[in-house]
């Protein structure tokens, strides 16, 4: 599948999964393969507190949008920012500006059960409605909290019978329920705990929430190592290389590490096929910090992968 079509399936793409699984990462790098096709990407971060602006070499994000690469823009949303402009737009600045001085404006995001939830979802969907980018991409809470965000919506619906934050509820069901306007993608390790917590968090989203599933990210895979079929004795002879006893030890057993690594990461990715029946988005395993550079390897990688999906027919 062409990357410019992936893109364009869904117009809001929320990135989710167990917190250190990579997701902020995945993040970065489907936003810059994104924008290589030339769609303008709005990248939205939800917690305040992910390392997105690190993956762009940018200083933190804030609730104004700020540019982070070419076609690449990005913000954070909050709660108390999202009610204050809520009211703003709808000619009540005084008052917004009272919950301010008051501190009142955290008791009122508060009142129901999943309305800062509710303020933050609301506010993606006026982006998306107002097609602030060809593609918006939500850098998620961590599995955990994934799924009470993404239900909070419907869990409003049962507590508010009539209003503008059941209409609000509404609108946001709305979107997350047609795939033409948003699907998540589900980012995990291959290892036996995150596969776990994957594998429960996509039929909850699925059986709770309603909204369609992408393929899965498979993220850190560790690279084939490629051996010559000859000694590490052998090799160093060959390169004219001397090499002691222990240093000899060391290399094979780092090898030998290499390759069961290899192999349990390539079991559980296999686990989670037959568990979970999505198609899946390998990317490799990055050495140290991961900034611009590190992120463009990633968004190539991932252009490789999607390369690899089959196209849907039409």
């Amino acid at each position: 599948m062409e990357m410019e079509r992936f893109c364009a399936g869904s117009r809001v793409m929320i990135v989710a999964g167990k917190g250190g699984v990579g997701k902020t990462t995945t993040t970065a790098a489907l936003a810059v393969a994104a924008a290589r096709t030339g769609a303008s990407v709005l990248i939205v971060e939800v917690e305040g507190k992910s390392g997105l602006a690190t993956c762009f070499g940018a200083p933190p994000l804030e609730y104004s949008e700020a540019e982070l690469g070419p076609g690449v823009r990005g913000r954070t949303l909050t709660p108390d920012r999202a009610l204050l402009e809520y009211l703003e737009d709808r000619g009540l600045r005084r008052i917004s500006k009272r919950l301010v001085r008051s501190g009142a404006l955290d008791i009122v995001a508060t009142a129901v059960p999943g309305m800062k939830d509710i303020l933050v979802l609301g506010k993606v969907k006026q982006l998306e409605q107002g097609g602030a980018a060809d593609l918006i991409l939500i850098d998620a809470p961590a599995a955990g909290h994934a799924v009470s965000f993404l239900m909070s919506a419907r869990g409003l619906l049962d507590a508010v019978r009539m209003g503008p934050v059941r209409t609000q509820a509404e609108g946001v069901i709305a979107m997350l329920s047609d795939p033409a306007r948003c699907r998540v993608l589900l980012v995990t390790l291959p290892e036996e705990t995150p596969v776990n917590e994957l594998i429960d968090t996509a039929y909850n989203l699925e059986d709770r929430v309603g909204v369609q599933l992408g393929p899965v990210v498979v993220n850190a895979m560790p690279a084939d190592l490629v051996l010559a079929g000859r000694s590490v004795a052998e090799d160093a002879a060959a390169a004219g290389v001397q090499i002691s006893a222990a240093e000899i030890r060391a290399l094979d057993e780092a090898a030998a590490f290499r390759l069961e690594r290899r192999a349990l990461a390539q079991e559980q990715a296999n686990r989670l096929a037959d568990r979970l029946p999505l198609p899946q988005l390998r990317l490799p395993f990055v050495f140290g910090e991961i900034g611009p550079l590190e992120v463009d390897q990633l968004a190539d990688a991932l252009v490789d992968a999607v390369a690899a999906l089959p196209t849907p027919g039409p």
